[in-house]
């Protein structure tokens, strides 16, 4: 058998895909599964972006360009979040990569050095610490209080940057992902104010920019000075619901874009041409579409979340931004004996032969998660409706739980202490 590096061997997998996978193979399987495990679109990708696309590639922009990305998606991009988000930037600040997930690394890359201390405020996106692990930085762990909107608070920041030994760079998502947490104007501000001048870069993590329900979305990036010392990521993958296109950009100082220019040519060679050019119209023509998406997105939030809050045992704080709701359900974990991630896969797997409905154990965001589920809005309206007249039946189904821990006993719950 091959002998892998320590680093291949103690990389964590997103659970998502993981679950998704199990979805899809109980499906082809036979079995009805409502998967609301992984945050993707239900809608068909914004008709200019398609339409774009494929037209690039009959007209044979099929091969390489700029690492950077297509000078008329930058320019497109910078005049996007300028109008969007009051950050006042040009192409140079621009860099395109496939996704937003893959700025992660190319921040760490760029910015970080082995032991720096990043703080994550948790639960979390869950690649972030496998990419601080790259290069061997330090994920400093801040819960998020349910009692707080699950929002970044400036406290959080003053304690790490006083009481870490090497405090280098802070990630923020906003809104977050899984707990629907947005934040606040204040926020930002008393974030900005503690670390403006010092040496601590911010990676401001804002795929779901547009999905806001309650308040505003706004980027550190508009505060004074912070485009030295932050880079925004964002992404096609919601607003446009092109997940599969694999397309999104960063905006940041010149100095950080032609750093991360420099790790795309060394690695990917740079993101597709035609791909650019679906996401340039997708900007600049399908905004009307973007609307009625985020509109119909909110309308599904709130369905799932007044739903499960009739389900005895969910405790659910409506989210103020995602198309996530992340209840939490430690009293049906204690009533089972489950792990909140082993409730997850039993509502898959063991309440029923026949149906099931895939979402995720809030432990897949980190500790902080535990005791947490987080379900997503990935299915059509009449598909959520199934769901939730499933759920509060599955869960009290304490037989059918015991077989499954029987099973799969690792998804005991430890009794307290």
């Amino acid at each position: 058998m091959p002998r892998l590096s320590s680093l291949a061997r103690d990389l964590k997998a997103e659970t998502a895909f993981t679950v998704l996978a199990l979805a899809r193979q109980l499906k082809a399987n036979g079995k009805d599964v409502v998967e609301l495990e992984i945050g993707d679109s239900p809608f068909p990708s914004t008709p200019n972006a398609k339409t774009a696309a494929i037209l690039a590639i009959e007209q044979n922009r099929t091969g390489y360009g700029p690492s950077l990305g297509l000078p008329e998606l930058r320019q497109a991009a910078a005049r996007f979040v300028s109008i969007e988000f009051g950050l006042e930037v040009g192409p140079e600040n621009i860099v395109v990569a496939s996704g937003a997930k893959p700025f992660e690394q190319y921040f760490a890359e760029a910015l970080l050095e082995p032991d720096d201390g990043v703080l994550i405020f948790s639960p979390h996106f869950p690649t972030y610490e496998p990419n601080l692990q790259r290069r061997r930085a330090r994920a400093v762990i801040e819960p998020l209080r349910a009692e707080d909107d699950f929002r970044p608070r400036p406290e959080a920041v003053e304690r790490f940057l006083k009481t870490d030994p090497k405090p280098r760079a802070i990630f923020l998502n906003s809104p977050q992902n899984p707990t629907g947490g947005v934040a606040t104007s204040e926020d930002l501000d008393g974030i900005a104010n503690l670390v403006r001048g010092r040496d601590v870069v911010v990676f401001s993590d804002e795929p779901y920019c547009h999905m806001v329900w309650r308040g505003k979305h706004e980027s550190i990036l508009t505060r004074p000075g912070m485009i030295d010392q932050a880079l925004a990521a964002y992404t096609f993958s919601k607003s446009y619901s092109m997940s599969g296109w694999r397309i999104g950009f960063a905006v940041a100082h010149p100095t950080v874009v032609d750093a991360i220019g420099k790790l795309i040519n060394t690695t990917a060679s740079c993101s597709p041409p035609f791909v650019q050019l679906g996401a340039q119209a997708a900007l600049e023509h399908d905004h009307r579409t973007r609307l009625e998406y985020m509109d119909r997105f909110e309308l599904k939030v709130r369905k799932l979340a007044e739903g499960l809050s009739k389900i005895d045992g969910f405790q659910v704080r409506p989210p103020a931004g995602t198309f996530y709701v992340f209840p939490g359900v430690q009293a049906i974990c204690e009533r089972l004996g489950l792990t909140s991630h082993g409730l997850a896969l039993f509502l898959l797997q063991g309440a029923d032969d026949q149906f099931g409905v895939a979402c995720l154990g809030g432990e897949c965001f980190g500790e902080a998660g535990k005791g947490f589920l987080r379900f997503s809005c990935a299915e059509d309206d009449h598909r959520i409706d199934q769901a939730l007249k499933f759920l509060g039946d599955a869960c009290g189904r304490v037989d059918r739980a015991r077989a499954f821990l029987a099973e799969h006993p690792q998804f005991a719950l430890a009794p307290k202490k």
